[in-house]
């Protein structure tokens, strides 16, 4: 016997016919024998119809009023999940998130501390299959807290972690990972494993199958990842500590990751002295804006400097806010900001070890014209800033510079 989490997302859950082929698949599951806890997110488009309410109702409206609101679009999917397997003959329930997750942290972008394990182990041992919804939890100030956008991924990680489940199945509207988006590059490969590593760099760089903090718990906590189709029965990737097998042959650059969610900043006639960077990206952070690639340019012999930082495109009006506001205490000139950027970035394993790996990335961009306006990197990923009007041609030719390309049949 096996203890699986399965979590599905928005277009799994997508109205009632959808909501029957998910219950299908648990109830499978749970005949086989597997202690089965399901997650699910609220149906495709409902939680933005929910969030347009807010901003309608009261454009500077409570976030904790704001979490009540958005957090009952998975309530009602874990409830008509619940009904649905109770029909097919499956013993099920619907809990809350609030009587499951504890939170920590900011209303709307709250953290999980813990889990109420015991809750869970009791109706797994009468044989139930537990239906939780996503997204949610209960904040130490005793009210219903959401995880952020993608938190389902985390409850579902979360949970799992909690109820020291042998395994955690993703079930989303793609088959897998791939070597990047098949709408860019159609002849893109599925890949049968990914690192933990692997995958917190692709999702931090613009892949959307799995949310940023719940690959970085699983890898703290060592739970196996599975990302599958919710439509097809079909293998999908394997998320893993290490690669085995002939999986350790395969190309030392994983995958190419594409961002149009960026937008720079630049602030120029900044005081060439220490401390200046964190005048600017102290208060920015503090806001709750996440700062990504920083460049910090000197003007020989002037006693100034340019400084160019990005953060997420729908952050870009907040984070000039913030810089106007400390214009005297910082002491810029001028500042210029564009959103028209977009951040395309090689990740794998294999940068460890090859630093020409990164060579070979500004080789091919320059070969296409394609000029870099900020670089950063970690051990395993180079991410180059770059005018969003190239990004799918960057794409397009690093793909294939690295060996991505899916070989056609003879």
């Amino acid at each position: 016997m096996s203890r699986i989490v399965m979590k599905f997302g928005g277009t799994s859950m997508a109205g009632i016919e959808r909501i029957r082929n998910v219950a299908e698949r648990v109830r499978r599951e749970a005949e086989d024998g597997n202690q089965v806890l399901v997650v699910v997110s609220a149906m495709a488009g409902e939680t933005d119809r929910l969030v347009q309410l807010c901003r309608e109702a009261a454009p500077l409206h409570d976030p904790t009023e704001y979490d009540v609101v958005v957090a009952s679009g998975e309530q009602v999917t874990a409830g008509l999940l619940a009904m649905t397997l109770q029909a097919m003959g499956v013993k099920a329930r619907s809990f809350m998130g609030w009587q499951l997750v504890r939170a920590s942290g900011v209303h709307g972008n709250a953290r999980v501390e813990a889990i109420e394990a015991a809750t869970l182990d009791e109706a797994l041992s009468g044989g139930t299959v537990a239906v939780i919804p996503g997204f949610q939890g209960v904040s130490t100030d005793g009210r219903l807290a959401t995880l952020g956008r993608g938190g389902s991924d985390t409850s579902a990680v979360a949970i799992a972690a909690g109820v020291k489940a042998d395994r955690c199945d993703i079930y989303t509207d793609v088959d897998g990972v791939y070597t990047t988006d098949p709408r860019i590059v159609p002849r893109a490969r599925k890949l049968a494993q990914v690192t933990f590593e692997e995958m917190l760099e692709l999702a931090g760089v613009g892949a959307k199958v799995l949310q940023v903090r719940s690959v970085g718990l699983a890898m703290r906590e060592n739970l196996p990842l599975r990302v599958l189709s919710a439509f097809e029965d079909k293998p999908g990737t394997d998320i893993v500590a290490e690669l085995s097998g002939e999986q350790m042959e395969r190309n030392l650059i994983a995958g190419i990751a594409a961002d149009r969610n960026e937008a720079r900043i630049t602030l120029t006639g900044v005081p060439d002295q220490p401390g200046t960077v964190a005048a600017v990206i102290g208060p920015v952070a503090e806001a709750g804006i996440q700062v990504d690639m920083i460049v910090h340019a000197a003007t020989p012999n002037t006693g100034s400097s340019d400084l160019t930082f990005t953060v997420p495109r729908p952050s870009l009006a907040q984070a000039m806010s913030v810089i106007e506001q400390r214009k005297s205490a910082i002491g810029y000139a001028d500042v210029i900001h564009d959103d028209a950027v977009a951040k395309v970035s090689i990740v794998g394993v294999g940068i460890r070890s090859n630093p020409q790996l990164a060579a070979q990335m500004f080789d091919v961009l320059a070969e296409r014209q394609i000029n870099l306006l900020a670089v950063s990197s970690s051990e395993i990923k180079v991410s180059a800033l770059i005018a969003e009007e190239q990004l799918d041609l960057a794409v397009r030719v690093l793909h294939t510079a690295f060996g991505l390309d899916e070989e056609q049949a003879a």
